[in-house]
């Protein structure tokens, strides 16, 4: 499909049109501008994962919060996101992707200045879940915004490059952001942070062009609650099975909620006319073996990382800037690859990229395991740094499969899918891997030695699920496309057939699949 079909409502100069020429790739002031505004949106979001996660022992301590508490503030946001984003994506694609994004700019702001003010834990929880939802609406278009802005692929694959850095370096600086703002100022100024930034990207959206789908789909409302009822039941049975129990009634009536709701969204989507989630797209194997990559990516790695912050300074006894130091290393790495993997995204298949990647955190992982209640916490950055260098094949070549094995006219919906993945990896994954870990805090009088038991089979679980997510990878995504470079490649598809790609600038042209 060309990318004419699915023009912006608002008019535009020939003279600010993209470039055709593959060589130069120069952007127009249209791009440059959204392609920050997204980029912007992007850090923000990132960038609050990063820098709570650091600031988590601030809030027990200030609130007097217990374990399960502490778990909320990170899945209230990620459970909020991973249940709205889908219906997000359609949405915009629907109304106008530069509406629904300047919509979730506000609420996000907003929500971040009552996380700031909360006077107790309940606000605080709250006041997350409002900021998830701002966060579905920002994660559903920022990817999708630059679908459309960048139709020629080398002009994608620079705009999807710097995406990736973004995520890289929102990383590379939140720890030890996080660390600062908590250990000099207090834990309210990084939710105070998001406020200007949120108004400038605000200003910025102005100059966005608009865009829609010429082909939007319905809303689908029985598939939405019942996702929202699976997810939240799924999440809460697994955090009240470490302080209850698993054979608890609580625990195993909402495991039970949660099996049967997502086996009638399952039902639904397969039913209704217009499906929140096309479950025919799942068909495709590489578009459906990226998804469980991300996942898994997700579910280990930054889910565990959530516990290596609480032992970092509650086992080791670190302050919140030099757990934050601690992780900076991996995260520069993380950020360094990011932007290297553009060199060879056109050269390398997708599935080796993701699977290598996922090897490494796999790995990165398990060496972490070395952490210890006599440990330093600086024995562990060896291990930080190779899942980092993980993260950072994988998150850039991700974004791009998922544009590349979706219609352009779907892009909106393409990213709210992975973005569930994502953040539904990391919402389950904070919550079963908190079952491996006392109900009592270390951060309020409980045991070290046990917390670091839980630690470490929490480690291993992790490491066991992103080395999973790299062998689904590698045998699912034989065909997997990644948008990449203008440069003409000739490769030999899965099917045997010889093609030459990169010749016709349209935006869906595949660059490398083996």
């Amino acid at each position: 499909m060309s990318p004419q079909t699915d023009r912006p409502q608002t008019d535009r100069p020939e003279t600010d049109r993209p470039e055709s020429d593959h060589r130069t790739a120069r952007f127009t002031p249209t791009q440059r501008v959204t392609l920050t505004v997204a980029c912007a949106a992007t850090a923000m979001l990132m960038l609050d994962i990063a820098v709570v996660n650091t600031a988590l022992p601030s809030i027990a301590r200030d609130f007097g919060a217990d374990f399960t508490s502490l778990k909320w503030i990170v899945d209230g946001y990620t459970l909020a996101l991973a249940t709205v984003v889908l219906s997000a994506g359609a949405w915009a694609d629907r109304i106008g992707r530069r509406l629904v994004f300047v919509i979730g700019a506000v609420v996000f702001t907003v929500a971040s200045a009552l996380c700031a003010v909360s006077a107790d834990m309940v606000m605080l929880n709250l006041s997350r879940v409002v900021q998830g939802l701002g966060a579905a609406l920002l994660f559903a278009t920022s990817l999708a915004l630059l679908a459309h802005a960048f139709p020629e692929p080398a002009q994608r694959t620079r705009s999807l490059a710097a995406y990736g850095a973004t995520i890289g370096g929102s990383f590379a600086i939140g720890p030890l952001l996080g660390g600062v703002l908590t250990e000099l100022l207090d834990w309210r100024a990084i939710f105070l942070l998001n406020v200007p930034v949120g108004v400038a990207m605000l200003l910025g959206a102005r100059w966005v062009a608009e865009s829609r789908s010429v082909t939007p789909r319905r809303g689908d409302w029985a598939g939405s609650v019942t996702v929202v009822i699976g997810l939240a039941a799924l999440t809460y049975g697994l955090i009240e099975a470490n302080t209850r129990g698993w054979t608890d009634q609580v625990t195993l009536a909402a495991l039970g909620v949660s099996l049967a709701a997502l086996v009638t969204f399952v039902v639904i989507e397969s039913l209704v006319r217009q499906p929140m989630v096309p479950l025919a797209m799942f068909t495709n194997a590489a578009f459906a073996g990226a998804q469980a990559a991300t996942f898994a990516i997700s579910a280990s790695m930054f889910a565990v990382f959530v516990y290596v912050t609480i032992y970092l300074q509650g086992v080791v006894g670190m302050s919140a800037i030099e757990a934050g130091l601690v992780y900076l290393p991996g995260t520069m790495a993380m950020f360094v690859v990011a932007g290297l993997t553009d060199r060879i995204v056109g050269r390398v298949a997708p599935r080796w990229l993701i699977g290598v990647g996922l090897a490494a955190v796999s790995g990165g992982l398990g060496w972490m395991t070395v952490a210890g209640t006599d440990g330093s916490g600086w024995d562990m950055v060896g291990g930080f740094v190779l899942a980092c260098v993980g993260a950072g094949i994988v998150n850039p070549v991700m974004s791009g499969v998922v544009l590349a094995e979706s219609r352009h006219d779907d892009a909106g919906l393409a990213a709210g899918i992975n973005d569930v993945f994502r953040q539904s990896g990391i919402a389950l994954g904070v919550a079963a891997l908190g079952a491996f870990f006392p109900s009592r805090s270390v951060l309020h009088g409980g045991s070290p030695e046990d917390f670091v038991s839980g630690l470490h089979a929490a480690l291993w679980v992790a490491s066991a699920v992103a080395l999973a997510g790299a062998i689904v990878a590698v045998v699912t995504m034989r065909r997997a496309r990644a948008t990449g470079g203008g440069s003409h490649v000739d490769v030999t598809v899965a099917d045997g057939s010889d093609r030459r790609f990169g010749e016709s600038g349209r935006s869906d042209e595949p660059v490398a699949t083996r």
